[in-house]
């Protein structure tokens, strides 16, 4: 299936991502990188435009209006290829970010971004556009150019640098001259000094090496006999991209402060590990066969968990960081606008009953999945036992719930629903280890959250189950009770709020989280996970034709390259939230799976 846009939108975000599984760097459609942080995923940014047209600093090459881009990545790999053509003259940008293995067996994966220039016919004419502004554009940042590499360096407010090497004319870069192109170049941003002069064909080799890389990484992933296909490895690859190895973190998105609604103050920094986020990534990642990414998350859950009465946060820093102290930076425009910008999360501190249902889905995936890895079942056994204790002691009380209200806690539906689905898998667990007096204690409670569900959850007036006890507004994560195994599909009253919640919460087949006001007023964009979650819904209930035309013109709303970010505008169909989105692809990838419910016909795991 093709994924074009149906109608080109001018403000959208047409980015590709690359990365190493370290950092990220995001490309606009006509080369220009406009996001990028350095050494790391939540470093500070080094190339910022995406939050400041004129402050934040970018690196794009330009040619004039007679040449036509396109672009694309390279088929099953994380590479991005930008091709400029005026029919006369053309070239080929090859951007990566290097990544794979050393005959050591340790992953090869530098604070580095890779621009290979490929020239393909004729002598094209092009510019080169450097401006990094490092730090998020705080201080100076200052450019000089030395015998090998060009160097930025900021020293005033804080101090960073950044080397640039190439087999271009450092002057004519610098300058911004027009540059004529005679053969294949490169171009290397670096965080660290390099100690050996760099070459065009070391360039190749690690640009040869990391295509090896992802094609085996996408060998790995089995293929499925649906229309589909592309989409799953593509949103697979992504969710690849947005792992932290060092620590196997999984992040929410590569961005912060993109807003949900331009102009408008709903913009965050999503360049940290939600355990809920991360626990349903690991989770489907499992189901295509990459248990190393999921072994790791589980040591990461493990290394956060050092003792028994450790509590869980809902969200940690990628490389375990508890304290992630919300601050705006009041210099930056924001996204087309939109302030302010934070770094950090001040939602850290909030109690969020639902991660603990999530995790221990996971969790017992895991054990049950994979039974003959057991080095680490008795570590995951105590924490099976650490969650049911939390939950036996806070299931009754009011949270904050999966959408971060800011305001009073209340007693959100969902919330609830993932107490019981905690009990429930660490019941599952206890059964896989024969712990048979921790099934008998546990099974009593997981009847009574259960009970109270149905008893105050559900609006019979509504004929719907609610956003929150005692209330009349429908919120979208109720879908989930089906998916996480709290109702069949065939249940009337799961049937009724599917029904209720399309009546109420429906906008030309995309969704809103809730409609009712919140923190920061009233919802105005579609939250890209809702719909998947719809989607599949109508799918389970047997709505099946229905929600394969919804998917598929869902799918038509992604940008050029497939990748969707957290929200979409009802209106434009504009992307928009941070990007890209791991809720939103890893929904996709269940929800184009549903679809097509047959047995995967060719896997190499």
């Amino acid at each position: 299936m093709h994924l074009k846009q149906l109608t080109k939108l001018e403000d959208n975000l047409n980015y590709g991502i690359i990365g190493n599984c370290k950092s990220s760097a995001l490309i606009n459609e006509d080369s220009s990188i406009d996001w990028c942080c350095l050494p790391q995923f939540d470093s500070p940014s080094v190339f910022g435009k995406v939050l400041d047209e004129k402050k934040g600093g970018f690196f794009k090459i330009d040619c004039d209006d007679s040449y036509e881009i396109t672009q694309k990545y390279l088929d099953k790999t994380a590479i991005l290829i930008t091709r400029f053509d005026n029919r006369t003259d053309a070239f080929q940008l090859v951007d990566f970010m290097p990544r794979f293995q050393k005959d050591s067996g340790i992953y090869y994966a530098p604070p580095e971004v890779s621009r290979l220039i490929k020239v393909l016919k004729g002598k094209p004419v092009m510019k080169v556009y450097y401006d990094p502004k490092l730090e998020y554009a705080q201080g100076n940042t200052k450019t000089y150019v030395k015998n090998d590499f060009i160097i930025s360096v900021v020293d005033d407010e804080r101090y960073d640098t950044l080397s640039l090497y190439t087999d271009l004319d450092k002057t004519s870069i610098i300058n911004g001259d027009e540059i004529k192109l005679d053969k294949d170049y490169f171009l290397k941003i670096s965080y660290n000094e390099k100690i050996k002069p760099f070459s065009i064909d070391e360039v190749k080799f690690e640009f040869e090496k990391t295509k090896v890389y992802w094609l085996n990484w996408c060998f790995k992933t089995p293929t499925f006999n649906n229309a589909y296909n592309d989409q799953i490895l593509r949103s697979a690859i992504t969710l690849k991209l947005l792992t932290f190895e060092k620590t196997g973190a999984v992040l929410a998105a590569a961005t912060t402060s993109l807003p949900e609604t331009i102009g408008e103050v709903r913009n965050w920094d999503y360049r940290f590990c939600w355990i809920r986020d991360a626990s349903m990534v690991i989770k489907v990642i499992a189901k295509l066969g990459h248990q190393r990414i999921v072994k790791k998350f589980i040591e990461f859950i493990i290394d956060l968990i050092p003792d028994k009465d450790e509590k869980l946060q809902i969200m940690y820093g990628i490389n375990g960081e508890k304290m992630l102290t919300e601050k705006t930076l009041d210099h930056l425009s924001g996204y087309r606008g939109s302030k302010p910008v934070r770094i950090g999360n001040a939602a850290f501190i909030q109690k969020q009953n639902d991660i603990y249902g999530i995790l221990m889905d996971a969790i017992h995936f895991q054990i049950d999945k994979y039974t003959d890895e057991t080095d680490k079942h008795e570590e995951l056994w105590s924490i099976t036992k650490n969650v049911a204790w939390v939950v036996n002691d806070r299931w009754m009380f009011a949270d904050k719930g999966i959408w971060e209200f800011r305001g009073e806690d209340r007693h959100f539906t969902f919330s609830k629903v993932l107490c019981w689905v905690a009990i429930d898998r660490a019941i599952k667990v206890a059964e896989l280890f024969s712990k048979h007096k921790k099934i008998s204690k546990w099974s009593i409670l997981r009847d009574n959250i259960k009970k109270d569900i149905l008893q105050n959850g559900w609006n019979n007036k509504k004929k719907s189950f609610t956003q929150s006890y005692n209330s009349s507004d429908l919120d979208a994560s109720i879908l989930l009770m089906e998916p996480y195994g709290f109702i069949k599909a065939n249940d009337p009253k799961y049937i009724s709020t599917v029904h209720c919640i399309e009546k109420e919460l429906s906008n030309d087949g995309l969704l809103f989280r809730y409609k009712n006001e919140d923190d920061f007023g009233l919802p105005s964009s579609s939250f890209t996970v809702c719909t998947f979650w719809f989607i599949d819904a109508l799918n389970k209930i047997g709505e099946r034709k229905k929600a394969k035309k919804l998917f598929d013109k869902l799918l038509s709303y992604s940008n050029h390259l497939g990748l969707f970010s957290e929200d979409l505008d009802f209106k434009t169909k504009e992307l928009l939230g941070n990007f890209p989105q791991a809720y939103s692809h890893l929904a996709l990838i269940e929800t184009a799976m549903n679809l097509n419910k047959t047995k995967n016909i060719k896997s190499h795991v």
